[in-house]
């Protein structure tokens, strides 16, 4: 699994952009991560935010329709993260969903609670009519998805293949606003202010991944170990 310093050291995102979504997830964010390709990283980079949820956060695979349904009656719904591994027809894991399950996928985050999973388009107009044109979902619950994020992807000899965040969306539930873009690895742009993370939060997750960076210290378990530190302490434990 790829961490976030791995992307940083990939060019698939830049410091400032890291650094946002990093305190964007550790503000509790529900995540969607789109691109056509196979192969374009959708789910490395959802893997690599995760692991900045919060503290205390648990991660399940929505492998079948009771454990969705049992989801509903959670009495703390900001307690799980809920995964589908794809959204997609195709049947290769169990946590695949199409139909009536991305409908009931979607409604737990309408509900409050915390929702991730992949898909294969590369723009918010056509995210959204896969999902609400070819599933039915509420366009409201859409929109309850905080963070929308578009890979974009270049080809190059044999198997090589380049890969950047080519969109950030955030959303407050009713709005979706375009907040960054990217034109090439390392190449982005920021294209509005945070309604969910302050400039003061951004500093303080770009000084701890680049604090990483500089120890070489990227494994998923270490940089979880320095959000964990980071947050108890409100400082990088330099020590570590």
């Amino acid at each position: 699994m790829l961490s976030l310093i791995d992307l940083l050291d990939a060019g698939t995102v830049d410091l400032p952009l890291a650094a946002y979504l990093a305190a964007a997830m550790r503000s509790g964010a529900s995540l969607l991560v789109g691109a056509n390709p196979g192969g374009a990283g959708k789910t490395a980079v959802m893997v690599a935010l995760l692991n900045f949820l919060p503290d205390g956060v648990a991660l399940r695979a929505v492998e079948s329709r009771a454990l969705l349904a049992a989801a509903r009656r959670d009495p703390q719904p900001a307690s799980t993260c809920y995964l589908a591994h794809e959204i997609s027809p195709a049947t290769y894991y169990r946590a695949y969903i199409w139909g009536a399950d991305v409908r009931s996928f979607f409604a737990l985050r309408a509900a409050g609670h915390l929702i991730a999973s992949n898909l294969h388009a590369d723009t918010l107009e056509e995210a959204r009519e896969q999902l609400c044109g070819q599933n039915d979902v509420d366009p409201a619950h859409l929109r309850a998805v905080t963070l929308k994020i578009f890979l974009g992807v270049e080809r190059g000899r044999g198997w090589s293949m380049k890969r950047w965040l080519n969109a950030v969306y955030e959303s407050d539930g009713t709005e979706e606003r375009l907040l960054w873009t990217g034109r090439a690895p390392g190449a982005f742009t920021r294209e509005g202010e945070s309604a969910l993370v302050t400039r003061e939060d951004e500093a303080q997750y770009a000084d701890v991944l680049a604090q990483l960076g500089e120890r070489d210290l990227r494994r998923i378990e270490e940089v979880r170990g320095a959000l964990v530190r980071s947050h108890s302490n409100h400082a990088f434990d330099k020590a570590a």
